[in-house]
């Protein structure tokens, strides 16, 4: 079970509080450094000093890390355009040494779109089929080959298909609850499919869809990558859990019913009911940046617990 963190910066982190998260992740062992791809705040939070853009700081990162994995849950496909999009990944790719995943999903709040004088189509989800199909198609084109595309939405003629990502194939992840369109994308485009804060229940019945939208398309179910979402708040004691959850505004009994919170003993037991209906990785929502105690607790108690 990969053990991945899972961070929220438009709630209000600066670069290198974001930087420090990810050294801490890296030297504690955890698999992977991933954020969302959001320009506004969302709830209570004031989100200040501002958002930072999920690319840029993922480049940055690939120059102050090593070894751990880098990635968005998920860029929204409304804030760049499909091309313009290969060619960052492929540099922040190249950047890192080959550490990069690109998580892509359709785009969804609105509220940041007119925030920022951001175009917000109707026809999101038939966008979002034409930029996996031209992002992945960009990446599969052989040096010194053109790449040409002629979609509804988007037109490419004559591309050069430049850069390449380091990595031969860039892990993709698409996830979400919809019960048809998304297990068929999943089906054609994913490396791994995530289902994001969901209950055992609900996670295995969409695993199960997905798995038949594989085979339907010709791949074996077991092909991809399942993983899962989940708020993180873990303490060694019920009053750490309290506190923890006092900060990031949330009711304990509510965490426990709907994420990974309790001692270290409980996470690990539900971590289990995720990897018995087929989930290999956890991203653990890690909501108060400044905590690397918390970080170091899941480190120390429940990652070292997991095979």
């Amino acid at each position: 079970m990969d053990l991945r963190i899972f961070t929220e910066p438009q709630q209000g982190a600066t670069y290198d509080t974001l930087l420090t998260v990810a050294k801490a992740a890296e030297d504690l062992g955890f698999d992977a450094f991933f954020r969302s791809d959001h320009y506004l705040r969302m709830g209570a939070a004031d989100g200040l000093p501002g958002p930072t853009d999920a690319w840029i700081t993922l480049a940055g990162l690939a120059r102050e890390t090593k070894r751990i994995r880098l990635g968005t849950l998920m860029t929204a496909g409304t804030f760049r355009l499909p091309g313009v999009l290969a060619i960052q990944v492929a540099q922040v790719d190249q950047m890192s040494g080959g550490r990069v995943e690109l998580g892509l999903g359709a785009g969804w709040f609105e509220e940041e779109h007119k925030a920022y004088g951001i175009p917000f189509p109707k026809e999101k989800f038939a966008r979002l089929e034409e930029q996996l199909e031209i992002v992945t198609g960009l990446w599969a084109t052989e040096i010194g080959q053109t790449f040409d595309y002629d979609g509804k939405h988007y037109q490419l003629t004559d591309s050069p298909a430049l850069p390449k990502p380091a990595q031969a194939k860039v892990p993709v992840l698409i996830g979400g609850h919809g019960a048809t369109r998304t297990p068929r994308l999943a089906a054609q485009f994913a490396d791994e499919f995530n289902i994001p804060f969901a209950s055992i229940e609900d996670s295995e019945r969409q695993f199960g869809r997905v798995r038949a939208a594989a085979e339907q398309a010709g791949r074996k179910g077991d092909e991809l990558v399942y993983s899962s979402a989940l708020v993180a708040c873990i303490g060694k004691d019920d009053a750490e859990v309290a506190r923890r959850a006092a900060v990031i505004g949330r009711d304990v009994d509510e965490l426990k019913a709907n994420g990974l919170a309790g001692s270290p003993a409980e996470v690990v037991d539900k971590i289990g009911r995720y990897e018995a209906i087929g989930a290999s990785r956890i991203y653990l929502q890690c909501l108060d940046l400044s905590d690397l105690d918390h970080l170091e607790l899941i480190s120390s108690q429940v990652q070292s617990q997991l095979s």
